[in-house]
């Protein structure tokens, strides 16, 4: 669209990944940050327009059935599905998880300690909302969780891998990847994903059988770094 076109002379290259360009500039006056999936060229034409085109549909998808269960994610402002441009809030006044649990780390307290426990249950309570509306996140690390200063609620963000299931398998495999994340960003805090799990159970349709498919995982996973 001709609009489109003439903002991305605006926009600020924040960060490039394996699937996407992430940007910053105004949408309408409102500060928006820009997700633009890029054509990959190693893909047959009308193979990766199909592909990106899925992609950025889901994940939109996600984002709106997430908000829609009441789980905090960037509002969606607009989408050129021509471009593959997803155009969202810009979330202000605000730190990712990641950086947020290092800094308590590193400044060991009562209150941090406090702190680190009131987080690992947000946490495990979104996560209980978005599969229970069989969101699967597929990418969930402490750096796709943000904080906002003065905010009661924790923010889900970055769906680009996101789709929906049912299945418990799929939903162990989120939490496992998240366990996989967490322990190796923030080493020695087994017990505080604990206390996500514990969280997650309270909350979670069918917990029981979602951590019992974590421990089947768990397993796997074990037997795979014996035998490598």
């Amino acid at each position: 669209m001709a609009f489109a076109m003439e903002d991305s002379t605006k926009w600020c290259l924040l960060k490039q990944g394996a699937e996407a360009r992430v940007y910053k500039t105004e949408f309408y006056k409102k500060k928006t940050i820009i997700k633009e999936r890029f054509t990959k060229s190693y893909r047959h034409p009308s193979l990766d327009e199909k592909l990106t085109h899925r992609r950025t549909n889901q994940e939109v998808r996600s984002m709106l059935r997430c908000r829609k269960a009441g789980i905090c994610t960037p509002a969606v402002y607009f989408v050129d599905y021509t471009t593959h441009c997803i155009y969202m809030e810009e979330i202000e006044n605000c730190v990712t998880a990641r950086d947020h649990v290092n800094n308590l780390l590193d400044t060991p307290s009562g209150e941090s300690e406090k702190s680190l426990q009131i987080l690992a249950e947000k946490i495990g309570f979104s996560l209980a909302a978005m599969h229970n509306v069989d969101c699967v996140h597929g990418d969930l690390t402490t750096s796709n969780i943000l904080i906002k200063t003065g905010f009661d609620n924790i923010i889900l963000i970055d769906f680009g891998l996101s789709f929906v299931s049912q299945l418990a398998e799929d939903k162990g495999v989120d939490l496992y990847v998240l366990e996989r994340a967490f322990l190796s960003t923030h080493p020695n805090t087994e017990q505080l994903f604990k206390t996500v799990l514990e969280s997650y159970r309270k909350k979670a349709n069918k917990a029981e059988e979602i951590i019992k498919k974590l421990d089947e995982i768990r397993m796997r996973g074990r037997k795979r770094t014996m035998v490598g």
